[in-house]
């Protein structure tokens, strides 16, 4: 790494660790705990009803929208459903400990609560375009729900966050994502990150300049095929392991709470070190309260905002309480986790050591390599929606193209930079969303109350 990056790089994680992270902690999962007991964990209450929703049981062709419920959804899972299922979950567990996990959990479960609100006020105040597309997210419901609360401030509140998401675009959803593309692509194949990036970036190009609904084509597809692949590779090596679970689960119960002393080749942890990492690996993870799937959620076709936000309920569920805990599984219960290794190779080691005991160890590589492929790649084309919703409303509909030329630059740089500065720049630009997203949800929540009432009358009314 060059002087100049370091520098900056020094700069980031000064911030990630003095203030960024302490910030999240605080604001994240009290707003999510608040909201769950407000509104009687509707996320756990309506479960049954968010997968009718996404079944297409509601749904009407003439809604107002651009989608349909399940692509929404998939195209929102598909930026949740990334590397930090993966490659974050494996640095959580390297810098907190296995106790990290319970913390994921924690935010992954209160994060489900935080998407139905978030993605209940962005069908709210969306706002449909000239040409019938749909735009909405945060800075719609921080410019128009806040005017009457924040005056003349509202507007700031608002550009402020769609200044955050379009740079977030260019790290969360981005550059992370290519960077664990060139890194396993070069460890497990050798293939030079130069020629990673290139093609990376043409492919991105290629299907992101087709909008919003050759993504949700692209990830419709994706989605379910790399999850149903990454969950059978897991089930196996989880139960050729099976007596291993109670004894996992307690050791990421009690060192959730402890912290973790020195084992193998794994330095240890505290309390707070365990609390922190989980804290934001799952956000990383989930995005909620974040503020990016609610851009992907507003173009849903649906009549009513609050059916919307239930369906969001279900992507926290599946990408941290489900997917997520798959991979800490492996890596705990093979003891990969006190190997010393960082990142995806501590993911890679669980699987070949867990899938070598049945004759698959060869293969274990090949499955995490296209796991994380499918993921990322996914990963990265959903962002560039959410950055072309945050470029619309920063400039104008002109500004779109030119930034599409801008992302698949960052993509190329994302997969030839060093790691480091990649994850600290990650994590210093997602509490730039986050926060004034998690302002605005709570300042709005009589608007949610509102709506909350409306729905559950109407439902227990129609059926």
């Amino acid at each position: 790494m060059n002087p100049i990056l370091e520098s900056i790089d020094y700069v980031i994680r000064l911030y990630n660790e003095y203030i960024g992270g302490y910030l999240i902690l605080i604001l994240l999962v009290p707003t999510g705990i608040y909201f769950t007991l407000k509104y009687r964990f509707l996320q756990v209450t309506y479960l049954r009803h968010a997968l009718k929703l996404v079944a297409g049981r509601y749904s009407k062709k003439e809604d107002t929208g651009d989608v349909s419920h399940f692509k929404a959804l998939t195209t929102a899972l598909s930026g949740t459903v990334g590397t930090g299922n993966i490659v974050g979950v494996s640095l959580a567990i390297y810098l907190g400990g296995p106790g990290a996990i319970f913390w994921l959990w924690v935010t992954g479960f209160f994060g489900m609560m935080l998407k139905m609100v978030e993605c209940t006020l962005a069908q709210i105040f969306r706002k449909v375009n000239a040409d019938g597309t749909i735009s909405g997210g945060p800075m719609y419901y921080i410019e128009i729900g806040l005017k009457e609360r924040l005056g003349r401030f509202a507007k700031p509140l608002a550009l402020i966050f769609a200044g955050a998401a379009a740079l977030c675009t260019l790290g969360t959803g981005n550059m992370a994502q290519a960077n664990s593309i060139s890194d396993v692509l070069f460890t497990s194949y050798n293939v030079p990150v130069l020629i990673t990036g290139i093609v990376l970036a043409a492919l991105v190009l290629l299907i992101i300049v087709g909008g919003l609904k050759r993504i949700a084509n692209v990830t419709s597809t994706l989605v379910p095929f790399m999850a149903a692949l990454y969950f059978l590779a897991a089930i196996i090596v989880i139960g050729v392991h099976w007596r291993d679970i109670p004894g996992a689960f307690g050791l990421i119960v009690r060192s959730a709470f402890t912290g973790t002393a020195a084992t193998g080749g794994f330095v240890g942890s505290t309390f707070i070190m365990t609390l922190v990492w989980g804290v934001r690996r799952g956000l990383f993870s989930n995005e909620a309260g974040q503020g990016s799937a609610p851009m992907a959620h507003a173009a849903a076709k649906t009549e009513h905002p609050m059916r919307e936000g239930i369906v969001a309920s279900l992507e926290p569920m599946v990408d941290t309480i489900i997917i997520c805990t798959l991979t800490a599984l492996v890596v705990v219960i093979t003891g990969a986790w006190s190997s010393g290794i960082q990142g995806v190779g501590m993911t890679v080691l669980g699987f070949e050591e867990g899938m070598g005991r049945v004759g698959l160890g060869l293969t274990a590589k090949h499955i995490v390599t296209l796991g994380l492929l499918l993921f990322a790649f996914s990963t990265i084309i959903s962002w560039s929606y959410y950055g072309s919703r945050a470029i619309q409303y920063l400039i104008n509909d002109k500004a779109i193209k030119p930034y599409y030329f801008v992302f698949a630059l960052f993509t190329f740089f994302g997969a030839i930079w060093g790691i480091d500065i990649v994850w600290n720049f990650v994590d210093m630009v997602i509490t730039f969303m986050t926060i004034p997203n998690l302002i605005a949800l709570l300042l709005l929540s009589p608007v949610m109350t509102r709506e909350v009432k409306r729905y559950l009358k109407y439902l227990k009314e129609n059926g």
